[in-house]
Parts: structure tokens; sequence; C-alpha cells
């Protein structure tokens, strides 16, 4: 699946967007703590685009994002938590 993700962030708050093809949105929301960390604290994918790894390619992208730019990331939603422990190759951004 080819798809543009987009951030969006303003007032220590921000969300990763990807709009499905039904035209709703599948997105995660995470909170800034300090220019170099956030909780990524849910996500929601619709019921039309569930099962095809919309919510992974926004916490692929959250993850990519990190790394440019030296941020930690604390995962806070129960789906965000289960990636990490999945993917032991994201331990470099994961808060300690």
């Amino acid at each position: 699946m080819q798809a543009e993700i987009r951030r969006e962030e303003a007032d220590g708050k921000g969300r990763y967007i990807l709009a499905t093809a039904d035209g709703q949105d599948a997105y995660l929301t995470y909170v800034r703590s300090s220019p170099d960390h956030i909780a990524i604290d849910y996500s929601f994918v619709p019921p039309s685009a569930r099962g095809r790894g919309v919510a992974a390619m926004l916490v692929l992208r959250a993850v990519q994002d990190a790394r440019e730019s030296g941020t930690s990331i604390t995962p806070v939603c129960g789906y965000v938590a289960a990636e990490f422990r999945r993917h032991k190759d994201w331990q470099d951004v994961l808060a300690q």
C-alpha cells in the first residue's frame, strides 16, 4: 500500500494521519513532553481499513521521524506498545 502520511503538531500535541481509500482518517496521537520526547497515546483505524497494516505504517513513520530528530517514544497506546515489543530494532527510540 503506497500512502501519504502527514504529521500535524501544535501546542505540545500531534498526530500522524493517513487518509484511507474511503476518505476516513486513520491516525496516531501523541503528546510532546519535551523537545526530544513524545508519548504516543492513541491509535485509530476505521473499520473499513483494518487488517491492512495501516496502523503499523503510522507507527513506522513515527519511529522513522524519531530517529531523524533524535526523539524518544513512550508507547502508551496498547497497539503501539505491542508493535515495539515485536520490533526489537526499534529499541533505539524507545524511551527508558
